[in-house]
């Protein structure tokens, strides 16, 4: 009787190790890490990989849409620059609360997204009114 048991818990201790590894390689989408994730060892610049409506349905990116780059610093600050221009800024970013709040600099008023996905090479940031835009490592 013994002996048959053996092959069973050999076979259970097998599932449960593949479910644990199938769960760590899950999809990384809606994981939020340290905010060191965001400016890497001093600064990182991230560019858009997709902006998807309020609705879910992507929107089509312009060619100086896609030229876009936001570089977040380790001293919290920002800089966006695009073909039009340059905006620099302040940003604060509260882990527990997945969201991110960013302050152009002379601007009396500040934006806050929700951090949907903080990774080492993956960004994405929703909108109050429920807009998406993600971001990748450049």
């Amino acid at each position: 009787m013994k002996t048959l048991s053996h092959p069973f818990r050999y076979l259970a201790s097998l599932l449960m190790l593949v479910s644990l590894f199938a769960a760590s390689c899950g999809s990384k989408e809606g994981k939020v890490e340290g905010v060191n994730m965001l400016y890497g060892t001093q600064s990182k610049v991230w560019k858009t990989d997709k902006e998807l409506s309020a609705a879910g349905d992507k929107v089509k990116q312009t060619d100086a849409q896609e030229d876009e780059r936001i570089t977040f610093f380790a001293n919290g600050q920002y800089n966006m620059t695009s073909p039009a221009g340059a905006v620099n800024g302040k940003y604060t970013f509260d882990q527990a609360g997945k969201t991110i709040t960013m302050t152009p600099d002379g601007a009396a008023q500040s934006n806050t997204f929700n951090v949907v996905t903080l990774t080492d090479d993956k960004l994405t940031l929703k909108s109050a009114a429920g807009a998406e835009l993600r971001l990748e490592k450049e």
